[in-house]
């Protein structure tokens, strides 16, 4: 059986590669961006997947991002890997204080103890007290389902939240209407089928449907729900149907383009009765 191979292993190659190979020596914390960024969406795609061999991989890949960008900081003196190690454990101490804080720590028992006793204090609670603004830190390139719900978990973190989901429901149901109203209002004065429109009017009804989404998000947050795996899902549940309805027009003969709302409509219908 092969040995098995450690994260130290894994550190050793990456500096011989930075010691021999021209292409690693050559890269650069910039250099390197486009394939963090690569590596991040292929191990979501596993993930998405549950494919294990390929979950493992892929964190490969990611892993060697991690080491790469370390090295490339002691070789310039700024840190090296021990300390991006270190930095991890001192977060995930300081995330939880009722396991790892100053009292005893000597034993399981005691840190239990600990456990059961001490108030957990929400992270984002604790994180906003060393922070200047609400946005501080997050970045500038995050989805924007995600930035909605970070902004709105960080504004719970200093207390601006509702009690429970029923004050983001009715939210919602506020900010439907209000898209509503503007529709009915002004809607056929603009509509473009899904073309941007130059009237002011559409800039308006944006900003309305804006609210409404970013109620959504605060909805899916109070109920326990992540907005961006909920569209995922809500995603990949509409290209199954749609590529069922696909399926069965073609084996009838009809054509998708041209067969008009009421026909797809039923065979939308019989795919989710054969679901």
């Amino acid at each position: 059986m092969q040995e098995k191979k450690t994260l130290d292993d894994a550190v050793a190659i990456m500096r011989d590669l930075r010691a021999r190979d021209a292409w690693d020596q050559a890269q650069t914390h910039d250099s390197l961006r486009p394939y963090l960024n690569e590596e991040m969406h292929e191990l979501d795609d596993a993930l998405l997947s549950a494919d294990d061999p390929a979950i493992c991989s892929e964190l490969g890949d990611v892993l060697l991002q991690v080491i790469f960008h370390a090295l490339i900081a002691e070789d310039r003196g700024a840190f090296d890997i021990a300390d991006v190690a270190g930095s991890l454990v001192a977060k995930m101490e300081k995330r939880h204080p009722w396991l790892y804080g100053s009292q005893d720590r000597g034993s399981a028992g005691a840190r239990e103890g600990l456990a059961d006793d001490a108030k957990r204090e929400p992270w984002e609670k604790m994180k906003s007290r060393g922070r200047k603004s609400l946005a501080e830190g997050l970045p500038q390139g995050l989805p924007s389902l995600h930035r909605a719900h970070r902004l709105q978990e960080r504004a719970a973190g200093v207390g601006f939240d509702w009690p429970d989901a029923a004050g983001p429901s009715a939210k919602v149901t506020e900010e439907l209407a209000e898209v509503a109203e503007l529709i009915a209002r002004d809607g056929h004065e603009f509509a473009t089928h899904g073309v941007p429109s130059a009237d002011p009017r559409h800039e308006m009804l944006e900003g309305e449907l804006g609210d409404l989404l970013f109620a959504v998000v605060n909805l899916c947050r109070k109920c326990g729900v992540h907005p961006a795996l909920a569209l995922d899902k809500a995603n990949a549940k509409f290209q199954r149907r749609f590529e069922g309805i696909e399926r069965i027009a073609e084996a009838r003969g009809i054509d998708v383009k041209t067969a008009g709302l009421d026909v797809l409509d039923e065979i939308w219908d019989e795919v989710k009765r054969g679901e």
